[in-house]
C-alpha cells in the first residue's frame, strides 16, 4: 500500500470514463476478436499477426478500442501467452509503425486509468505490452501509486504486487503489507520478484518472515489480518514450511543467518531433538560426542538452554538436568518441575564436575568391530609443514596405493558450508592424519606446500587412490581451500569403492553358491544397551561384507573442529582410511569370490575409475542389442508384483517429496512424511521399524537404498509434478486404487 495513501487514488474518476460504443463498432470488435481467437487456438501465428494488423488498422481510435477488445477477451486469463497477451503484444509491435496513433495529455491519462481497471480484472500477463503502449513508466508517480493502492484495498493483492514490480514502485510502498498476502496465497515467486533488485527490502522481508516464526508469531493470526483472502494454502501456515523458505532466501540473498534468530533457533531445536534421538533412543552416539554437539548447538543462547533442560527432563534423570542447569546458571524459577530441589542440593564441588556418567559400553564391544592391524604409534597426527614433509616422502611414490578419507564437523541442517578438518592418508602399516585446522594454508600470500602436496596426491596417475564416495569429500575441500574448486575434474588414478560396493550389492541376489553373503545387524531391541541395533550401511557395510566385521561408527558425528581430538576420534579416523586398503587387498586376492569379473589390481592404469562391471547371470528372456537407460535407479521386476490396495501400501516420503506424500495420502495410502529439518537417514529408520517403502529422489537415493532391503527404496523424478510422481509409484508397486479409497484416510 502507498505509504502516504489514506484512500483510493485521486484519479479514480478516469477509470469509469469511456466513450460509448455504437452497435456497428461493437460488432466489428466481436468479429475481429472471434477471428483472432480461431487463429490463436490453431496456433497459426503468421495468419494471426496479419489478421491482427489488418484489424488494428481498421479501428477508429486504436488505443481506446484495444482496451475494449481486451476487456471482452476472457481466454486464458492469467496464463502465459493467453489470447489477451498475444493481442496486446501484436498491438505493441504495430503501434511502433504508427506514430500518428500516439496519445498525450489528459486523454492519455484517462486511457492509463482504464488500463488499471483492465489489470484488476485479471489481465496481468498483458502488463508488459500495456505498460509500453500506454506509457505507464512515464506517468506521474503519485498517480501510479494511487492506483496500486486502490488495487490493494480491493483485495487485488497479486495484481497490485505485479504492477508495483513492473513499474518499480517498491521503494514507495509498504513492503510488509504488499508481501504478507503474497506469502499466504503461496505466491512466493511474486514475493521474491518484488524484492529481487532491492537488498534493503530483502532484509526486511526476511525479518518479517522471521518475526512470524518467533515465540510471539502466529501464522493463523497473521492470516486473520486479511479477511478477504481466499484460497489460503494450509501448508503456508506451517512453521516448518516457513522456516525452509527463510533458509533458502538467506542463501539466495547471501545474508547472514543472524538476521533471522527465530528461524535459526527452530533449526537448533531440530538439531537437539536429533541428538537426543541418537543418544537416548538409538544409543549410537557416545556421551562425549553428544555433549560436544549439544554445547556447540546451545552456545550462550538462554532460550535454547531452557529448551535443552526440558528435553533432558524428558529423557534423563533429575540430577543430570540439575547439573546442566548449573553449567548454564539457569535461574531456579525457570527449572522444570522437581529439579529445583536437586539443584539446591548440589554442592560447589559437584558444580565443577558437570559431566554426568555416560554409562557407555562401547569399549566393551571393541571386539565386534574392525580393528587396525598395527599399533597406535603408527598413526601420525600432523600439525606442521615439517611433519608433512615425511608424509610426502612416503606417499608420493610411483605405484603407491593409498586410502583417503576426510572428516568435517556435521552441520545438522544449519546453513553453513562444511569445511574439511582432517584428511586421512593411509599406506601399508601406517596412517597420516593431516590437521587442516592447524596446518598453514598460505605462506606469504601464496598456496603453501600442503595444498601443492594434496593436489599432487590426487592428480598423480601413478598413485592408486582408494576412496568411498570421494566426490562429496572433494566438494567439501573447496570451502577450506578455494584453489581446489576444480580438483575433482583433475583427479587421476582414483578407485571409488562406493562404485564397487554398488556392483556387489546388485550381484548379491544372483551370486554363485558359496559366495559370502552380506550380513547386517538384526533389527529390533538391543539387549546390550536398550537401544536398537541399526543395520550396517555405507562403508561399514562394505567392510563387514568383505572383512567380516563392520566399522565402529560411534565417532562419526564427532565435533571434528574441537581440539585436541580425543583418542577415540584419532583411532576412528585412521580406521576409516586404512580399512580401504584391507578391502582392496581382499577384493584383489579373490575377485571371483565376490562376483567381480576383473581384478581391481588391473585397474591401476591411471584412469579415474567410477564404474566397474560385475558378472550377472543373463536371463533367457533378455534380448540382445541396445537398451534405453532407465530414468530411475530402481530396476523394475521382470514379473509385476501382486496387486496391492492403498490401505496395505505403507511408505515414508523424504522431506523433498511432501507434495507426493499428500497426494498419495488422498488416495488412501499409509504415508509418513519427514519434516523439513529431519535428516534423510530417519527415512531408513522408519522403513526398517515399520516395514515401509522409502520414496526419495536425487542424491539421497543411493545412501538410503543401501540401508534397507532390496526393493524397499524407490527414486522418483523430482522434475515432474506430484500427480505424475504418484502415478509412477502406484504403477511400479502395482497399487490398485478404487473410488472408495479416495480420501478414505481423511475421513473422521
Amino acid at each position: 500500500m502507498h505509504k502516504s495513501a489514506t484512500g483510493g487514488p485521486a484519479c479514480l474518476g478516469f477509470m469509469a470514463e469511456k466513450k460509448p460504443l455504437g452497435d456497428a463498432t461493437e460488432e466489428a470488435h466481436r468479429q475481429l476478436l472471434e477471428s483472432l481467437r480461431i487463429l490463436w487456438t490453431k496456433r497459426t501465428m503468421p495468419e494471426f499477426q496479419e489478421q491482427a494488423r489488418q484489424g488494428f488498422a481498421g479501428l477508429a481510435e486504436p488505443l481506446s478500442e484495444l482496451l475494449d477488445i481486451l476487456a471482452a477477451c476472457n481466454d486464458g486469463k492469467g496464463k502465459v501467452n493467453c489470447l489477451g497477451y498475444c493481442i496486446a503484444a501484436e498491438f505493441q509491435s504495430w503501434i511502433k509503425e504508427q506514430p500518428s496513433v500516439q496519445q498525450t495529455g489528459l486523454w492519455l491519462k484517462k486511457l492509463q486509468a482504464r488500463v488499471f481497471g483492465l489489470i484488476s480484472s485479471g489481465q496481468t500477463n498483458a502488463i508488459d505490452p500495456l505498460i509500453e503502449i500506454y506509457q505507464l513508466n512515464q506517468a506521474d508517480r503519485d498517480f501510479l501509486l494511487g492506483h496500486v493502492s486502490s488495487l490493494y484495498l480491493r483485495g487485488k493483492y497479486k495484481e497490485a504486487a505485479i504492477l508495483a514490480t513492473k513499474l518499480k514502485l517498491q521503494q514507495d510502498l509498504d513492503m510488509e503489507k504488499m508481501c504478507g498476502p503474497l506469502y499466504l496465497l503461496d505466491k512466493v515467486n511474486l514475493m521474491e520478484a518484488y524484492v529481487a533488485e532491492h537488498p534493503a527490502l530483502q532484509r526486511r522481508l526476511l525479518q518479517m518472515l522471521d518475526r512470524w516464526s518467533g515465540p510471539d508469531g502466529d501464522l493463523p493470526d497473521v492470516a486473520r489480518q486479511y479477511p478477504d483472502l481466499r484460497h489460503i494454502r494450509h501448508d503456508m501456515l506451517n512453521q516448518k514450511m516457513l522456516s525452509k523458505l527463510v533458509f533458502r532466501l538467506l542463501e539466495q540473498y547471501h545474508l547472514e543467518s543472524a538476521l533471522c534468530p527465530n528461524v535459526v533457533n527452530l533449526r537448533h531445536i531440530g538439531t537437539l531433538k536429533y541428538l537426543f534421538y541418537k543418544r537416548f533412543v538409538e544409543k549410537s552416539m557416545t556421551q562425549e560426542n553428544w555433549s560436544d554437539h549439544v554445547q556447540s548447538t546451545v552456545g550462550q543462547n538462554p532460550w535454547l538452554q531452557e529448551q535443552l533442560l526440558k528435553l533432558l527432563h524428558r529423557y534423563s534423570d533429575t540430577e543430570t538436568v540439575a547439573r546442566w542447569a548449573l553449567r548454564y546458571n539457569i535461574p531456579e524459577e525457570k527449572l522444570p518441575y522437581g529439579v529445583a530441589e536437586m539443584f539446591q542440593r548440589l554442592n560447589l564441588e559437584e558444580r565443577l564436575d558437570v559431566e554426568e556418567q555416560s554409562g557407555d559400553d562401547f569399549q566393551d564391544r571393541k571386539g565386534d568391530f574392525y580393528q587396525l592391524p598395527f599399533p597406535r604409534t603408527n598413526i601420525h597426527f600432523l600439525q606442521s609443514l615439517e611433519e608433512v614433509a615425511e608424509c610426502k616422502r612416503v606417499v608420493l611414490k610411483p605405484g603407491q596405493v593409498v586410502g583417503i578419507d576426510m572428516e568435517w564437523r556435521p552441520s545438522f541442517g544449519v546453513i553453513e558450508k562444511s569445511r574439511v578438518s582432517l584428511i586421512q592418508i593411509a599406506v601399508k602399516e601406517c596412517v597420516f592424519l593431516l590437521d587442516l585446522l592447524r596446518l598453514p594454508k598460505k605462506v606469504e600470500g601464496e598456496e603453501c606446500e600442503l595444498a601443492n602436496f594434496i593436489t599432487a596426491v590426487f592428480t598423480d596417475s601413478t598413485i592408486t587412490k582408494l576412496g568411498y564416495g570421494m566426490t562429496g569429500d572433494l566438494n567439501c575441500l573447496v570451502p577450506t581451500y578455494p584453489s581446489f574448486k576444480d580438483l575433482d575434474k583433475k583427479v587421476k588414478g582414483m578407485l571409488d569403492l562406493l562404485a564397487v560396493h554398488k556392483m556387489l550389492q546388485k550381484h548379491h541376489t544372483g551370486r554363485k553358491e558359496g559366495a559370502r553373503s552380506v550380513e547386517v545387524l538384526a533389527e529390533g531391541p538391543d539387549s546390550s544397551n536398550n537401544g536398537y541395533k541399526q543395520p550396517e550401511k555405507g562403508l561399514s557395510l562394505l567392510v563387514q561384507h568383505v572383512l567380516g566385521k563392520p566399522l565402529d561408527k560411534t565417532q562419526q558425528l564427532s565435533d571434528w573442529e574441537k581440539r585436541p581430538l580425543r583418542e577415540e576420534q584419532i583411532v576412528y579416523a585412521a580406521c576409516d582410511a586404512y580399512c580401504l586398503l584391507d578391502v582392496y587387498e581382499a577384493l584383489c586376492a579373490d575377485p571371483a569370490h565376490f562376483g567381480l569379473s576383473l581384478n581391481l589390481a588391473d585397474c591401476r592404469n591411471g584412469t579415474h575409475i567410477m564404474k566397474l562391471n560385475v558378472e550377472k547371470p543373463k536371463k533367457k528372456s533378455e534380448k540382445t542389442g541396445s537398451h534405453k537407460k532407465m530414468k530411475h535407479a530402481v530396476v523394475p521386476p521382470s514379473v509385476p508384483p501382486p496387486p496391492l490396495s492403498p490401505q496395505n501400501f505403507s511408505v515414508v516420503c523424504d522431506n523433498m517429496l511432501q507434495g507426493l506424500g499428500r497426494y498419495l495420502r488422498c488416495l488412501g495410502v499409509d504415508v509418513r512424511m519427514l519434516e523439513n529439518d529431519d535428516d534423510h537417514r530417519k527415512a531408513a529408520e522408519l522403513a526398517r521399524q515399520e516395514g515401509r517403502v522409502i520414496l526419495t529422489c536425487g542424491a539421497p537415493y543411493e545412501t538410503l537404498r543401501s540401508q534397507v532391503a532390496e526393493g524397499k527404496c524407490f527414486s522418483v523424478d523430482c522434475d515432474v509434478k506430484a500427480k505424475e510422481q504418484a502415478i509412477s509409484v502406484l504403477k511400479h508397486f502395482n497399487v490398485q486404487v478404487a473410488l472408495d479409497n479416495v480420501f478414505s484416510r481423511c475421513q473422521t
